[in-house]
């Protein structure tokens, strides 16, 4: 049935309170750091708890067995890392530091994680009351359990903390999130399926990754049989990432260390099955007069003041012969001819690796403001010279007065959830059965893109979408709006003659 949607607050939300209790008492620069850090290591010790007690009631002696735990993706936590050892510490002054040496132990027994969690717990900036009383929250207040249901659920908790801290930072929260439905909906377009590489050269936090293994598991009930790779510049949202994957049991991986895709491809000789991403939007200064020979650039040099068509370059570039690609752009990219970029986009589409172009409505992102379109490139097309274009404007709905949402799943009405009616519409174009709906769907040749300049706007191709035809005669239509019109006017005239008597009567003549 019908998933309410993708913001819902509840186990989350006790989370991000205990976060709001730091709010103020510390460096903003830090503030994501430590509530982060205290999700990740409340969550890894609840499951090593879990499992040290299945162990324990087992008997065979294998509850200090590293192995025992490895095979259930479940981390060793020493002793001294273990949520108990910190919330008996919750109200000395040595808190701070018995945090930062429980990520230590961590790191040292999990090589993975090594220079990632963060150890900034002891710093005289953050008020040890004040943390003590984090832990004290999150010691009584959130039950983590350690099932595979709470482990989903501490992921999506996970998600949310970084969603707000995304709101709360205004357009950087951009750099490491993108809204979850966002995500599905590539996802569910794409359908990675068992033993793949998906590939995201500017991984974020990594929820691409997350909703990719979700797919997987959820149609062969087989977790890890996808090879995930990414890349990341940003140096606390690579370490981030690296958290979210280790929370969710993901073998990921993310290079040595955080560098510029651009300058330092990790993955150079990787070509992947699926890549998904959500590059920085119309990223100025990226370098390009550095890059000007590369051979990514295949279809040609991108501006120097706009690295879109650098993105979309790159991942071409790293595509398997039969690869596909589902990716979030600024709309501008569609119809832009600046600086060369519209001779690129010309050449992509000429070659045939335009499967899809999505129109996105506003306020999906917590940070973003401008429209933005999902992009679907394929290698090895279904539909042969086709591409599809949907205009996706007025779905979703509000879930409060900033954010929108898309619905997912059977609706209590028996029509489809907007994530399922996006996916079912490409799986239909694809399977060459799909009805084209004025207004929301078409399917447009290489030729008819070419007669639209090639801008790929999915406006020019869906059209308006046609109106209900009311009953109504029309020559009975106009007269009665003429009528009701008349009356607006002479309404209006009531008031504007009413106004200037009142105006006039304090002293005020118009």
């Amino acid at each position: 049935m019908a998933t309410k949607n993708n913001t819902d607050i509840g186990f989350e939300k006790q989370i991000w309170d205990a976060a709001c209790v730091l709010w103020g008492h510390i460096p903003a620069a830090e503030y994501r750091k430590v509530i982060v850090g205290l999700i990740f290591l409340r969550y890894i010790s609840s499951a090593f708890e879990k499992r040290y007690k299945e162990l324990i009631k087992e008997g065979d002696g294998f509850e200090n067995d590293k192995d025992a735990y490895a095979e259930e993706n479940i981390f060793f936590v020493p002793e001294e890392a273990r949520w108990s050892a910190i919330a008996s510490a919750a109200h000395t002054p040595e808190i701070g530091l018995v945090i930062d040496t429980a990520m230590r132990a961590i790191e040292k027994e999990n090589t993975t994680l090594k220079n990632v969690l963060p150890k900034n717990y002891a710093s005289p900036d953050l008020d040890k009351r004040v943390l003590g009383e984090v832990v004290d929250l999150f010691t009584n207040e959130v039950n983590m359990d350690g099932t595979e249901a709470s482990k989903d659920l501490l992921g999506r908790t996970y998600e949310y903390c970084i969603a707000q801290f995304a709101s709360y930072e205004g357009t950087k929260g951009g750099e490491f999130y993108t809204p979850s439905s966002i995500v599905k909906t590539i996802v569910s377009i794409l359908k990675p399926f068992n033993n793949c590489r998906v590939y995201d050269p500017c991984c974020g936090s990594g929820g691409m990754f997350v909703q990719s293994e979700k797919f997987v598991q959820a149609h062969s009930d087989n977790r890890g049989t996808i090879s995930v790779y990414g890349q990341e510049s940003n140096a606390d949202t690579w370490k981030m990432a690296k958290m979210n994957m280790a929370i969710r049991g993901i073998d990921a991986n993310f290079g040595p260390y955080h560098a510029d895709t651009f300058f330092n491809d990790l993955h150079r000789t990787l070509k992947a099955d699926f890549i998904m991403a959500n590059p920085p939007f119309n990223l100025s200064n990226w370098g390009q007069e550095k890059l000007n020979d590369d051979v990514r650039w295949k279809y040609g040099t991108p501006p120097a003041s706009n690295a879109n068509y650098a993105w979309i370059q790159h991942m071409i570039h790293h595509l398997a012969p039969n690869g596909k690609i589902g990716l979030v752009l600024a709309n501008g990219a569609l119809s832009s001819q600046s600086s060369g970029e519209g001779d690129i986009r010309k050449n992509i589409v000429q070659d045939d690796l335009i499967e899809g172009i999505i129109a996105l409505p506003t306020q999906l992102f917590y940070s973003v403001t401008i429209p933005v379109t999902l992009w679907f490139i394929s290698k090895n097309k279904k539909q042969k010279g086709k591409t599809l274009f949907i205009d996706a404007r007025k779905m979703g709905y509000m879930v409060n007065r900033k954010h929108r949402d898309f619905s997912e799943g059977l609706q209590e009405d028996g029509s489809l959830g907007d994530i399922d009616l996006l996916a079912k519409t490409f799986e239909d174009f694809q399977n060459g059965v799909l009805e084209e709906k004025k207004g929301f769907s078409a399917i447009a040749t290489i030729e008819d893109i070419e007669n639209q300049d090639y801008i790929l706007t999915p406006g020019r191709y869906v059209g308006i979408e046609e109106q209900k035809d009311d009953g109504e005669p029309f020559e009975e239509k106009i007269s009665r709006l003429t009528t009701e019109l008349s009356d607006m006017f002479r309404k209006s005239h009531e008031l504007e003659a009413e106004i200037k008597e009142k105006l006039g009567a304090i002293g005020y003549e118009i």
